[in-house]
């Protein structure tokens, strides 16, 4: 009698093999494609799927993969350079907050709506968060009024963002600015998302896709370094 094949829990009820589902996901969010042309991609590979297959896949296990990679991430540096990008959703613009450190390391992003004083805060508080709760020494900012106001009344919140010293220099942002690039050519591909939680969602994964890139996650805790095959560090990762 043959043993049932062992499979992640994440991927039961799916009709396609697990590597397949993470082929898709993990191609769409690091390369410069489309839906469809994963569609084309993997009928060569004999294997018939819809765009709007894909699609779903991406929607429920981006959210996924972005926390098992996370359990390897390294932590980032203490000068924080924030700026805001513009998405397009459905046709009207949304703002896209995202930070780096002194060295481009990716700190975190968040999608919204507005570019209001609630909005900062919102952002500084998941970054801080998605920091481990160490703040900042310094927040360099690109001149926007209500980040300055933001970062003001967070002061109200916790004693330690006193303590923060607040800059505005368009040349030390240049950094975030330049960063912004690997984010906006993966989105030029998909031509407007279409609603905001599949947008978050989306920039999820371009977001872990970056990440990656610059190295930014530290596999030593169990056994392993990078890999010269990415397909290796994503199966170590989700392992």
């Amino acid at each position: 009698m043959t043993k049932p094949i062992k499979r992640d829990p994440m991927f039961r009820g799916y009709a396609f093999d697990a590597d397949i589902i993470r082929l898709c996901v993990r191609w769409y969010i690091s390369y410069r494609l489309t839906y469809r042309d994963l569609v084309e991609m993997m009928a060569e590979r004999g294997v018939r799927v819809s765009h709007t297959t894909v699609l779903r896949w991406t929607r429920r296990f981006i959210p996924e993969f972005v926390k098992r990679w996370d359990r390897f991430r390294r932590p980032v540096g203490a000068s924080w350079r924030v700026d805001e990008t513009y998405v397009s959703i459905r046709g009207r613009w949304h703002y896209l907050y995202r930070a780096v450190d002194q060295h481009g390391k990716t700190i975190d992003f968040l999608l919204r709506r507005d570019r209001g004083i609630a909005a900062a805060q919102a952002f500084f508080r998941k970054a801080l968060e998605s920091n481990g709760g160490r703040f900042p020494r310094k927040v360099t900012l690109d001149g926007h009024v209500p980040s300055r106001l933001a970062l003001w009344r967070l002061r109200r919140e916790h004693v330690r963002w006193r303590h923060v010293k607040v800059r505005t220099s368009q040349y030390l942002n240049n950094i975030v600015e330049q960063d912004h690039r690997g984010i906006k050519a993966r989105l030029r591909p998909t031509k407007g998302l279409k609603s905001f939680e599949t947008a978050a969602i989306t920039l999820a994964g371009f977001e872990l896709a970056h990440r990656i890139r610059k190295r930014q996650f530290n596999f030593r805790r169990r056994g392993h370094r990078y890999a010269c095959s990415r397909k290796v560090d994503w199966q170590i990762a989700l392992a």
